[in-house]
C-alpha cells in the first residue's frame, strides 16, 4: 500500500503523504514526570509483509505505508491526523500561529526541551533542512539535488523559513494560499547529522540551503539521498539515526522484523512511550491471524477478506476486532511510459475499463465484509463524504459501471491488439488482489486481452518492477488522510508519486488553482474539474474504498484504529501490555 503524502504532516507519527510528518494524538496514559516507559514487555505488530527500507522514509522509493509505519515512530511534527482525519496539534514539539492570510504567514515556536535522542537540540536549522529537501530549485547538473517525495516548497515558500538558525522560533511566508498549510512538515531529518557527514557545520549547511548554494550542498544531498540506505538487516551506525519521536531504531532482522526501543530521553509527555520495546514483524496477509492466535503477534492490520474476518471472529474474547470506514482506496493505474501498451492509446484504455468487472469485484470480495460497500467512482472523495454525489454528477457518466465486453472486443480488434499481454502488477503475496486479477482476467480475456497476474514481492521495491516500468497496469491502494491538495503529487506532471508518467496540462492547471486557494468552494469546483479530466483521459480506474479491519490481542491496551493513512500503529506509543 502506498501512502499519499507531499511532505506535510501526515498519517503517521512523523509525517505522512501525501505528506510527511505527523504524530499521534495525546494519550492519557502518561501523567508522570519521567518519560521512561511504564511497560517492560515487547509488543509485536504487523502491518504487512514488506521489509523495512530506510531511516530516510521521505524518498519516492521509501515512502510507503509499510516503511512509514516504522519511521513515523522515530520522527514527529507540529501536527498529526486524529483517527477521524481531522488535524490536531502536537504541543510536544511546539506551537504555531497564523498571523496573516494575505500573504499566508505562520509563526512557529519549537519547544525549549525538544531535542534529538542524542541530546542535540531541535532548532531552526532542522526546519531549514526540511524545507531544502523539498525544494527542487536546489539543483545540480542532473536535476534536483534532493531525491524527495515532495517537491514544491521552493515555490510555495520561496524565501524559506526565517529565524536564527540555532534558535527555536521561525516564520514562513507562503507565495500561495496553501490549503494544507497546517499539516506541512517542518521537521524531517537531523540537520546536524547531514552537516557532519558533508563536512560542514550545522548552521553552515542551513545557510547554504537558504542561499541556494547548490555546489556547496552536493555532499549533503549525496548523504541525504543515499547515506541512510544500507544492506538489508544492517542498520546505519547508531550515531547517524537519532530520533525526535518516542522510539529509536534498535535492530533489524532482514525479512523478519525491526525492533524499536523506547526513547527514554523523549522530551514530551503526550507521546512518551508506554512500552519498552515495539517490534514490527513482516508477516504475509494470509498468516497474520494465525500469528495473532499463536501469540507471535499482538496487533495486526490484515487486508480485510471474508476469510480473515471469519478467522478473527473464531478467536472470540481473546482478541479485539477493530472495524470501521477507511480513507484507503483500491485502484488500477495505467503505465503511460513510452512503449507501454496503453501509453498513447486512449481507445485501448477505454476497452480495458469496459471489461474490468468492478461491481463483481465489490460484490464478491468486499460486500461480504461491508454490506454497504459500493463501486468507487472518484479519486479525491469517498462515498461516505458529503460532496461525493455532487462531484460524481459533474465528472462521471456511468459508462464503466458494468462490463461491456462486446464494445471492448470491438475496440481491441480495431486497434489490432488481439492477444495483447496486460501485466497487472501488485505487491504479493496478497490473496485479495490475486482474486481481483483473476476476476479481471475472466472478463477481459473475453474482450481479446491476455491478462497476466504479475504480482511479486518486489513490485514496489527500489529497482523493482514498478520502478522499471515492466507492467501495463498497477493494482494498489492509496492510503489517504484529511489533506486537501495532496492528490497533486499523484496526478500532476512530473510529480514524485505520479509513477506511471501521466501528463495533462489541464489537470496541472486545476491543481494549481485548487492549491492556491483557502476557499472550500474553489476546492470543490476544481475537484470536479480534476475528476472529469481523469475520467476522460482514463488516468486509471478506481475500484472500491477499503473496509477497515484491524485486530489486537485482548491483553494489549490502547490500540485504536484510524481512518487515515497512518494505519493501526498511529498511536503505538500509547500501547501497553496488561500481562
Amino acid at each position: 500500500m502506498r501512502s499519499r503524502r507531499t511532505l506535510i504532516a501526515g498519517a503517521a507519527i512523523g509525517v505522512t503523504a501525501l505528506a510527511l510528518t505527523a504524530c499521534a494524538p495525546p494519550s492519557d496514559g502518561n501523567t508522570g514526570d519521567s518519560n521512561e516507559p511504564t511497560g517492560t514487555a515487547s509488543i509485536s505488530v504487523s502491518v504487512g509483509p514488506n521489509d523495512f527500507i530506510s531511516y530516510n522514509g521521505f524518498t519516492p522509493e521509501t515512502y510507503s505505508t509499510y516503511n512509514s509505519a516504522i519511521v513515523d515512530q522515530l520522527k514527529v511534527g507540529f501536527t498529526y491526523f486524529a483517527p477521524d482525519g481531522t488535524v490536531e496539534d502536537n504541543t510536544d514539539l511546539g506551537s504555531y500561529e497564523l498571523i496573516s492570510e494575505d500573504p499566508l504567514t505562520v509563526e512557529y515556536t519549537i519547544s525549549d526541551d525538544a531535542a534529538w535522542s542524542d541530546g542535540t537540540p531541535i532548532t531552526v536549522a532542522d526546519v531549514v533542512l526540511a524545507w531544502g529537501v523539498q525544494n527542487t530549485n536546489l539543483a545540480g547538473a542532473d536535476g534536483p539535488l534532493f531525491n524527495s517525495v515532495s517537491a514544491d516548497m521552493g515555490d510555495e515558500v520561496p524565501e524559506g523559513p526565517q529565524g536564527d538558525l540555532d534558535g527555536k522560533e521561525f516564520t514562513v511566508e507562503y507565495a500561495v494560499k496553501n490549503p494544507d498549510w497546517k499539516i506541512q512538515t517542518w521537521l524531517v531529518d537531523p540537520a546536524h547529522i547531514v552537516a557532519e557527514q558533508a563536512g560542514m557545520e550545522t548552521e553552515e549547511l542551513a545557510q547554504a540551503i537558504l542561499d541556494g548554494d547548490s555546489a556547496a550542498l552536493e555532499p549533503a544531498a549525496e548523504f541525504w539521498n543515499t547515506g541512510w540506505f544500507t544492506n538489508p538487516g544492517e542498520l546505519p551506525d547508531e550515531a547517524l539515526i537519532p530520533s525526535s519521536g518516542p522510539y529509536k531504531l534498535g535492530s533489524w532482522d532482514a525479512g523478519q522484523s525491526v525492533t524499536l526501543v523506547a526513547n527514554e530521553d523523549y522530551y514530551g509527555e503526550k507521546l512518551a512511550p508506554q512500552n519498552a520495546e515495539l517490534v514490527f514483524r513482516f508477516v504475509g496477509q494470509d498468516a497474520m491471524v494465525q500469528a495473532l492466535d499463536n501469540g507471535d503477534l499482538d496487533v495486526i492490520a490484515p487486508q480485510p477478506t471474508v476469510d480473515t474476518l471469519a478467522q478473527l471472529e473464531e478467536l472470540g474474547d481473546a482478541v479485539n476486532i477493530l472495524a470501521g470506514p477507511s480513507l484507503t482506496w483500491e485502484h488500477l493505474d495505467f503505465n503511460f511510459i513510452e512503449g507501454s501498451l496503453f501509453a498513447d492509446n486512449l481507445e485501448l484504455r477505454q476497452a480495458f475499463a469496459m471489461c474490468v468487472p468492478r461491481q463483481q469485484i465489490v460484490d464478491n470480495l468486499i460486500k461480504p465484509i461491508d454490506p454497504a460497500a459500493v463501486v468507487l467512482n472518484a479519486r479525491e472523495v469517498f462515498p461516505f463524504q458529503p460532496t461525493y454525489d455532487e462531484v460524481l454528477e459533474a465528472s462521471y457518466n456511468g459508462e464503466y459501471d458494468e462490463p461491456n465486453i462486446e464494445e471492448a472486443a470491438r475496440i481491441v480488434a480495431e486497434q489490432g491488439a488481439e492477444g495483447a499481454e496486460v501485466r497487472i502488477g501488485y505487491s504479493a503475496p496478497n490473496p485479495r488482489r490475486a482474486d481481483e486479477v483473476a476476476l479481471i482476467k475472466s472478463s477481459c480475456d473475453q474482450a481479446g486481452f491476455n491478462i497476466v497476474d504479475a504480482g511479486n514481492e518486489d513490485f514496489f521495491a527500489p529497482g523493482g518492477t514498478q520502478e522499471r516500468g515492466d507492467y501495463e497496469v498497477a493494482l494498489f491502494a492509496w492510503a489517504g488522510s484529511g489533506q486537501i491538495a495532496s492528490g497533486e503529487n499523484i496526478y500532476a506532471t512530473g510529480k514524485p508519486q505520479n509513477y506511471g508518467g501521466y501528463s495533462n496540462p489541464e489537470v496541472d492547471a486545476a491543481w494549481a488553482t485548487l492549491k492556491n486557494s483557502l476557499d472550500p468552494e474553489v476546492h470543490l469546483e476544481q475537484t470536479k474539474v480534476i475528476e472529469e479530466l481523469l475520467w476522460a483521459d482514463l488516468f486509471g480506474i478506481p475500484v472500491f474504498a477499503h473496509p477497515g479491519v484491524d485486530a489486537a490481542s485482548a491483553s494489549i491496551d490502547g490500540v485504536e484504529r484510524t481512518t487515515t493513512q497512518s494505519g493501526i500503529s498511529w498511536n503505538a506509543y500509547a500501547w501497553s501490555s496488561a500481562e
